[in-house]
Order: structure tokens, then C-alpha cells, then sequence
């Protein structure tokens, strides 16, 4: 991809300093509605490596590059071919059939030499509230950068945006019912990393008339035909689980009410085996199953050129693998977070013996671009993984998560979430 706007963002992030965060604003927006003492000691306190320093700048044409792979995927994942291939080594709730879509999808990019290049999908994709009170807390020292819009939607519209979004959930399922309690769920959720988020959707579910409550799977019962926490209703779950197939004996209850149709989930397992199993990036890696699929040309093109070529794991292959590993990303293939996922390039033999007699997949490695933050003196540079919140295949916002190490982790000075600035293009001058 041969663009300016492309160029531009890369020399910004490379030496442009003059953008930041509004750190008071940052509090204001965070602490709405919510005991603002406590939420900032979770977040300042507890969490000091939450919000990164800075802004990511990203050209227009990376922007649209991006939208056009999600909805080459979502082109692909509507084929009738595609469920019935995916949902083969699924989990059996997968195969319960819902018109619920599933809230924050999560398609995670690096900017490689080619362009963006999608390493993964996620179908409970965190941050999505916190970057939004993140993407109204930025201040510029000139007009050029503060023109710059964040992500690719407004930042004032983001929040009502995302109460529609669990709306339209409701309504898929429940069309002319009032949706009347949300419960926002995850497993031992006081000790998440991002429970502050939970807290801020429990309060902006409650000023859109929404009653809401944060709590472990556990804590729900099925009866009467009924989920329940604490003796209430709920009608619709804001599944935050990485139990993604409900398997686990704490989700029995939450299993249980989904299946008999007694409560919306949303993300559900229907909507992971379809999207996220790191097992279907090896489908869309691959032009001969896409054909077969009944991808036309066009799709096939921009997921080839979009996605790093991935492959499933084989024992068989350990030499070869083991010979190209410097040029390889190892990814457990019901992984999430980072976890258990290695670069070839700081694999020990034992890791690589454990790899191989577990679920893997195999990607070619497209290494994270970089941010450099500091002073002339002392400067730094942070890995940028770039990700784009959806539904229904429309892109809602894209952010970015700076890091250092192998993973994004949440632990480096001056790293975690921060803002895109998009760089326009500039009509004729490409």
C-alpha cells in the first residue's frame, strides 16, 4: 500500500510528541456516574499502566485497508458452507442457532510491510467503554492534529451507540418486549483487570433505564424458566466470560437458560466458533477452501492479502517449523489474551515439544509497528497493536493497545489503550 497519508502517520509516530492525554478530563469521563474516588483508585492506583501517554497516528488508507478485511471475513463467516465447516470441532452449544449477533467484536491488526494485516479475531473484545472516555480526553498543540478525528466514529455518539448496539441485541430476540436488567458477566469479576469497565457499563446501562448488575456465573440460577441473580429476572447477559463453549460447571446455570432460550447472551458460543476459534484463520489463509467455500475472487484477494498465511500445527512438520520458527507466530487454538502464545524466535525446544502435542496454529509473523515516546534524551519505542470494535460488521471505533514484550500485557510504563488519530488522505497527491 503506497499512500502519503500512510508515510505521514509513520513519521508522526516515529517523532511527533505534542499529543496527549487530558489526564483531569480523563478523571471527569471516567468517574461519571460512578464513585469517582474509587474509580480512579481501581484505575491510577491499581491499574497505572491502563491508558497509554500518548496517540497513535494512523493513515486513512490503513483505516479503510482494515474495514475492507472485516467485511471480507463477514462476507465469508455469512456462507452456509462456512458453519457447517467451522462448527465441526466447535463445543455442541455452538450449535445452537440465536439472531442475537454478538456485541464487540474485536478484529485485532498489525501494520506490516503490505499494509494491515488482521493476526486475530475476538468476540468479547474488552475496552470498548474505556476507550471511549479515553477518545474525549485528548488535547494537540496545533490545528493540523487536532482536526484528526479518533478512530473512525464520533466520540460523543460512541456511548448511545453501544446502548443501541445491546438494543438491537434484545430486539433480535425479544421484539417488542422491554428489556429490563442486564447482567454483566464474568468469572470472579471484582478481580478482572478490567473491571472498572464493568462498573462504567453498569452505570450506563442504569442511565439508559437499564437495570444492571456485575456478577460471576455462579451467582446466576435457572429456574422457573427463568435466569436469575439474587432472586430478579435478568433478560439479557453482557457476556465478558473466556468460557467461550459455557463448559465450565460455574456457567451451568447461564448454559442452561441460553439453551432453552430463557435469556439473550451476547457474545455466545455460536458466535466465537464462527469468528474466533484460531482455527478458522487457517480457512481463510487458505485460497483453495475459500473457493470451495463459495468465496468470490474479490473476497478471497483482500483476506490473502489481509490476513498472515496460518496452519495448523502438525507433528509431521516439527522440522520444518522448527527450522523457519524466527519467522513465526505459535498461537494455542482456543487461546485468548496472549496466552501460551509464543514468537518462534524465543522458543526453547521443551515449549516447542509442548506445542507440538498440543492445538496449535502456526502464523507467519507480521511484527508490531512502533511508537516512540520520550524526550530526546531518553526515548522509547512501544509495539502498536491496532483493534477495531464491530457489529454487525460496521467498524464503531479502532483504537490501539501499546506494549512492550510478546504480548499486549498492560504492564509497561507509558503503555495500554490509547487513541487513533487518523491521517487523512490527501486527494491527488498520493
Amino acid at each position: 500500500m503506497s499512500s502519503k497519508c500512510i508515510r505521514l502517520a509513520e513519521t508522526l509516530n516515529r517523532d511527533c510528541q505534542c499529543v496527549s492525554v487530558d489526564r483531569d478530563r480523563l478523571r471527569r469521563a471516567l468517574a461519571q456516574g460512578e464513585a469517582g474516588a474509587d474509580m480512579i483508585r481501581l484505575i491510577e492506583e491499581e491499574r497505572p499502566h491502563l491508558f497509554a501517554a500518548t496517540t497513535v497516528f494512523l493513515g486513512q488508507a490503513s483505516v479503510e485497508r482494515m474495514a475492507e478485511v472485516v467485511a471480507a471475513v463477514e462476507r465469508v463467516v455469512a456462507l452456509p458452507a462456512w458453519a457447517e465447516r467451522v462448527l465441526a470441532w466447535a463445543p455442541e452449544t455452538a450449535r445452537h442457532e440465536t439472531a442475537a449477533s454478538s456485541v464487540f467484536m474485536g478484529y485485532d491488526f498489525h501494520l506490516g510491510e503490505a499494509g494491515p494485516q488482521l493476526i486475530e479475531i475476538n468476540t468479547n473484545a474488552g475496552g470498548g467503554l474505556l476507550n471511549a472516555a479515553l477518545s474525549q480526553a485528548q488535547f494537540a498543540c496545533c490545528e493540523e492534529v487536532a482536526a484528526m478525528l479518533p478512530g473512525v466514529h464520533p466520540a460523543p455518539t460512541l456511548e448511545q451507540d453501544y446502548v443501541d448496539m445491546f438494543r438491537e441485541e434484545w430486539r433480535a430476540e425479544r421484539d417488542g418486549a422491554e428489556l429490563r436488567r442486564i447482567a454483566i458477566v464474568d468469572e470472579k469479576p471484582q478481580e478482572q483487570y478490567l473491571y472498572p469497565e464493568f462498573l462504567l457499563f453498569r452505570k450506563l446501562f442504569e442511565r439508559h433505564g437499564i437495570a444492571a448488575v456485575v456478577c460471576d456465573p455462579a451467582e446466576l440460577a435457572f429456574a422457573d424458566g427463568e435466569l436469575k441473580h439474587g432472586g430478579e429476572r435478568i433478560d439479557l447477559v453482557y457476556n465478558r466470560l473466556t468460557d467461550f463453549g459455557l463448559e465450565a460447571p460455574a456457567s451451568a446455570a447461564l448454559r442452561q437458560a441460553w439453551l432453552a432460550g430463557a435469556v439473550v447472551l451476547t457474545p455466545h458460543p455460536r458466535a466465537h466458533a464462527l469468528y474466533a476459534d484460531k482455527r478458522n484463520l487457517t480457512l481463510l489463509t487458505d485460497e483453495a477452501v475459500l473457493a470451495e467455500l463459495g468465496a468470490d475472487a474479490a473476497t478471497r484477494a483482500t483476506l490473502l492479502g489481509g490476513i498472515p498465511r496460518t496452519r495448523r500445527v502438525r507433528r509431521e512438520e516439527a522440522e520444518d517449523l522448527w527450522a523457519r520458527r524466527k519467522q513465526l507466530f505459535f498461537k494455542p487454538a482456543a487461546g485468548f489474551g496472549g496466552r501460551a502464545a509464543y514468537r518462534g524466535d524465543k522458543l526453547t525446544k521443551r515449549v516447542f515439544e509442548e506445542i507440538l502435542e498440543g492445538d496449535y496454529v502456526v502464523q507467519a509473523l507480521v511484527p508490531p509497528s512502533a511508537r516512540r515516546i520520550g524526550t530526546d534524551a531518553e526515548q522509547v519505542e512501544l509495539k502498536i497493536d491496532l483493534r477495531n470494535y464491530t457489529y454487525r460488521g460496521r467498524v464503531q471505533l479502532v483504537t490501539a493497545r501499546l506494549y512492550q514484550g510478546q504480548t499486549t500485557n498492560f504492564r509497561t510504563p507509558g503503555g495500554g489503550f490509547a487513541p487513533v488519530l487518523t491521517v487523512p488522505s490527501i486527494e491527488g497527491k498520493e
